[in-house]
């Protein structure tokens, strides 16, 4: 991935622009990542699956409950506190 410095993407913007059409640009501050610039195209792909992954996730939890493959809440964290004093955490 290319990479700018946030001055020269200021400086740069339209170039960048340009590249990002092409493919991810990083943008750095003090040698830090701190900001990626992704086409239109790629984030409505990044959206789209975003989307179709929540709304398996919900059918999947929809089913669970179908076929009683659930636990209370109480329960759950019985569990997790169990799990955390068994970690010594």
């Amino acid at each position: 991935m290319e990479t700018f410095s946030a001055s020269d993407a200021k400086r740069e913007f339209g170039e960048v622009i340009l590249k990002a059409q092409q493919g991810p640009v990083g943008i750095s501050k003090d040698g830090k990542r701190v900001a990626v610039m992704i086409s239109a195209s790629a984030y409505a792909e990044i959206e789209r699956m975003s989307r179709k992954f929540s709304q398996l996730a919900i059918d999947q939890g929809l089913e669970d409950v179908k076929e009683g493959r659930v636990r209370d809440g109480e329960e759950t964290l019985a569990r997790l506190r169990k799990l955390v004093a068994d970690a010594g955490i």
